[in-house]
């Protein structure tokens, strides 16, 4: 991207030079998030682009992209920074002649712990200091963007503790104190609506709803992503994906997912969707055995 400021149609530009079919309302949402510097929350079902977007950002930018995979029981020492036990101890090793000649000189047990008492917080500063994403994120010296994925599969408590990286950009170590950032990270949240998340974390971000694409849409993805297969083969995929994501299914694809399986269809030359054709192939679209065995039973329904 350029270094002139970004407009909406010059961020689906930049998506559309890298292959991914940005929507309008996605482009006003990022321009929206970089115009105001806050925090983008994307939610929607799995496999619409969530994750791609912020990678693409990223890319866009030129900037890191530090990425926080969200899953039950993450905690704030996992997501943040934990210390170097291990470097702690081979210092303290290491040292253990200084440390003995420091304590020569002590009469009794309370003045040498009142000589280690200074000393001992050296093994407690950035140089044992190993960073997680966030605290990564935070002290990072260039401008990262920060994806924090699936945050709705992290326990409720967990977001709490996020609210200070969001709205302070800074992050609070015992041990140091506040550190803040000096150039503020580029967040963005995913979310797959597993559960309800908290007003307050919604509140300090912007939020797009991001769904399936419409069909046009996805045939102008398949065509920029499959150039091989033939536009009148093109609109009949998306019209059985379409009606797939109409059903029941257990697992409905995602566009990912019809990329692979156009791409598998054309690696077969295949020129219809009957029954033998979808057997051989139908393992790169839907990921269930009895979501597979649904389809198997009676194609015809989902033409």
């Amino acid at each position: 991207m350029t270094t002139t400021a970004p407009t909406p149609e010059s961020i689906r530009a930049e998506f559309d030079a890298r292959g991914f079919v940005l929507s309008e309302d996605a482009a006003v949402a990022l321009f929206l998030a970089e115009t105001l510097g806050k925090p983008l929350l994307l939610e929607g079902p799995p496999g619409v682009g969530k994750t791609e977007i912020a990678k693409l950002w990223a890319e866009i930018h030129a900037a890191p992209l530090i990425r926080l995979q969200c899953y039950e029981g993450l905690d704030e020492a996992k997501a943040l920074y934990e210390w170097s036990y291990g470097k702690q101890m081979l210092y303290a090793t290491l040292l253990r002649e200084k440390v003995g000649a420091l304590l020569a000189g002590a009469r009794d047990l309370a003045e040498a712990m009142e000589v280690l008492r200074g000393q001992a917080d050296l093994f407690f500063s950035c140089d044992f200091l190993l960073p997680r994403p966030l605290l990564a994120a935070i002290t990072s010296p260039d401008r990262p963007v920060l994806l924090v994925d699936e945050v709705d599969r992290a326990d409720a408590e967990f977001e709490a503790f996020l609210l200070e990286v969001l709205s302070e950009n800074q992050v609070t170590v015992p041990e140091l104190g506040t550190l803040r950032a000096a150039v503020p990270p580029r967040a963005i949240l995913t979310s797959n609506a597993t559960r309800d998340l908290s007003d307050a974390l919604r509140r300090r971000c912007l939020f797009l709803y991001l769904d399936y694409p419409s069909v046009e849409e996805e045939e102008r993805i398949l065509r920029k992503r499959v150039p091989g297969a033939g536009e009148d083969f093109v609109r009949r995929i998306v019209k059985m994906v379409a009606s797939l994501r109409r059903s029941e299914l257990e697992k409905p694809p995602g566009i990912a997912e019809v990329v692979d399986w156009t791409r598998a269809l054309v690696a077969v030359s295949a020129d219809s969707l009957d029954r033998e054709t979808l057997r051989k192939t139908l393992g790169a679209l839907l990921k269930n055995k009895e979501d597979l065995d649904r389809v198997l039973a009676d194609p015809s329904k989902f033409r």
